[in-house]
């Protein structure tokens, strides 16, 4: 079985990334130059028509979304217990990816692109002010479940990854985060797996080739 992760640096892909590492599956990496317009080209179009990374090309079928990549990838590979064996544990880890791609992604998303999403002379400021409001509250609500907890569930799941990039994202906006001890704590300990340190590396690497640094 041949896995292709078609991967950008500082995106979201970097979940993938993570999950197939934690999985020990054999992968390659095609990385995908958004400053370039790679992601609008035919070519990429064809693989991923709405133009986003990641997508994890599963013997040439292409499979969309962070959420679907980790659900596939966890079942794939059972014995990295990347979601929890119990199946109501297992759809609650899910819906909490659910809750990080569609509650707090977009709003990132808002920060950085803010004219994305309403092009109105001077609103700028009004919809990153807005939308860093909206990630606060679902952080509050995050810092709250990991109260007294190393991870989400009782060991490493998906949902840890993909709760690692939010809150990186959230960092290099510099969106104020003191006020989440355990989100802090929890962001601190993931920076220490093998498979996040791999990942900021390999994007170091990737800036570097594509010419980003």
């Amino acid at each position: 079985m041949r896995l292709q992760l078609f991967y950008s640096p500082i995106a979201c892909s970097m979940v993938a990334y993570i999950n197939l590492t934690e999985s020990g599956a054999d992968f390659e990496v095609s990385p995908v130059n958004f400053r370039e317009g790679a992601h609008l080209t035919p070519e990429y179009l064809a693989i991923n028509p709405l133009h986003k990374v990641p997508v994890l090309a599963v013997d040439g079928r292409p499979l969309t979304e962070n959420v679907a990549i980790a659900t596939w990838v966890a079942r794939q590979y059972p014995k990295a217990k990347l979601l929890p064996a119990d199946p109501f544990e297992e759809v609650a880890a899910i819906s909490r990816m659910s809750w990080f791609a569609s509650g707090v992604h977009p709003h990132l998303s808002r920060i950085n692109a803010p004219l994305k999403f309403c092009d109105v002379p001077g609103s700028e400021p009004a919809t990153r002010r807005l939308a860093g409001e909206y990630v606060a509250e679902n952080f509050r609500a995050a810092d709250a479940l990991l109260k007294g907890r190393d991870f989400f569930f009782d060991h490493f799941t998906a949902v840890d990854a993909h709760f690692f990039w939010c809150v990186r994202r959230a960092t290099q906006y510099n969106l104020p985060l003191d006020g989440y001890p355990n989100l802090l704590a929890h962001f601190e300990r993931m920076k220490q797996r093998a498979s996040v340190q791999k990942v900021l590396a390999f994007e170091k690497e990737t800036e570097k080739a594509l010419g980003w640094v």
